[in-house]
């Protein structure tokens, strides 16, 4: 997971139970910056930036969006499950080498299944269509039919995991509690699916057509506007402002309805305000859901020394701008190296930012916990099951 617990755990997913809200949400102890920051974040591009890449253009711009968007979409609540819920089991039983591999690997498996689930849901199963960019008529393409279906079961998992912290779940022993916590997500994915979203057949395919009131576009781009505040308020922020509210329901509940909320209102100010289509909608946010992951988790712990209010208005500038400078450059690689149409140029912005850089970022971190390089929670001090240690400024 994020930089916290021993690196070289055997099984903590077989402990009885786990902190009492995941460690990526906490707050840091005041005066707590990294020594080993910016140059371990700086280390960790060496990485993220290769295996992004290969999920951005591996298949060719419109192929790896209509194949590898909804594989590594399908596969985000097993990511968040071995990450924050398994805290990286199986992977720990092996050296540290094996461990984010062996871990990928069992999320690739698992990302093929739930992504045939979707393509049932959506149609009937059809594998070959699964990795063919352009199936022609008879097939079910998953692009964008399954799209909606994989947001949903995503966001869902992270407002169970992060923005409920888990509640109550986490008293549960991890092998049991991850699992149920990814049953619920696609419990309510299912619903929404079946009965919100709006869902076009194309020409010839096998894809079921649904006549819901949400267009699948416009709930994917509230969707991943609802993961932007997910990613601002409990990575770059670290659970900020809800954790000072001291009862757990009123925290969760003011939680809840700012996430949610808050992305549906961004997207009303977006869309009816400024007129900005549903792709670039999405585009936009994927840019800095991007920045958050790599500020929040890459060079997490870097302006630890300033105070909490500076800390967080320096973070929310630097995601800001980052997530700018990813918007105007994938914008330009899209169109005028790849040559996209601008429509299909803002979904691969979208794919790029979500399913390739985000990825890469929560797999060297949170799965992988950065090898090759130094964990800094190999050098930090031990801390007590609720995750204290030392006092806490917010």
């Amino acid at each position: 997971m994020s930089d916290v617990g021993p690196a070289d755990s055997a099984a903590p997913a077989g402990r009885s139970r786990l902190p009492e809200r995941p460690p990526l949400s906490q707050p840091r102890s005041a005066g707590s910056r990294s020594s080993q920051q910016p140059a371990l974040g700086l280390l960790g591009l060496l990485l993220v930036i290769p295996v992004a890449v290969a999920l951005a253009i591996g298949l060719g711009g419109d192929g790896s969006i209509r194949v590898l968007a909804p594989l590594v979409t399908f596969s985000l609540p097993l990511v968040v499950m071995i990450a924050f819920w398994w805290e990286d089991w199986p992977g720990t039983r092996l050296r540290s080498s094996w461990a984010g591999w062996a871990d990928t690997v069992l999320i690739c498996a698992g990302a093929i299944v739930l992504t045939g689930a979707g393509q049932t849901l959506a149609g009937r199963l059809d594998p070959g269509a699964l990795f063919d960019p352009s199936p022609g008529p008879g097939h079910v393409p998953t692009f964008p039919a399954t799209m909606p279906l994989a947001g949903l079961a995503f966001v869902a998992m992270l407002e169970i995991t992060l923005v409920g912290e888990g509640w109550p779940l986490r008293r549960l022993r991890p092998l049991v509690a991850g699992p149920i916590a990814v049953a619920i997500s696609w419990a309510v994915a299912i619903v929404g699916y079946v009965t919100v979203v709006q869902v076009e057949s194309p020409a010839g395919s096998d894809v079921i057509a649904r006549d819901g009131p949400l267009p699948g576009a416009v709930l994917g781009a509230t969707l991943v506007l609802i993961g932007a505040w997910q990613v601002l308020c409990f990575v770059v922020w670290r659970g900020w402002p809800f954790v000072t509210v001291a009862s757990r329901a009123a925290r969760l509940t003011i939680a809840h309805v700012t996430v949610i909320g808050g992305g549906i209102v961004s997207y009303l100010v977006l869309r009816e305000l400024l007129g900005l289509t549903p792709s670039r909608i999405a585009a936009l946010s994927g840019c800095f859901v991007a920045a958050g992951l790599l500020f929040g988790m890459l060079f997490e712990g870097w302006l630890g020394n300033l105070s909490p209010i500076v800390e967080r208005a320096a973070l929310l500038l630097a995601t800001l701008a980052l997530a700018a400078l990813l918007a105007v450059g994938l914008q330009a690689i899209a169109t005028r190296a790849m040559h996209l149409t601008h429509s299909a140029a803002d979904d691969w912005v979208g794919h790029a930012t979500l399913n390739a850089l985000a990825i890469a970022i929560i797999l060297h971190v949170a799965v992988g916990r950065r090898w090759p390089f130094p964990h800094p929670a190999a050098q930090a001090p031990r801390t007590s099951s609720s995750g204290a240690s030392g006092s806490v400024d917010v």
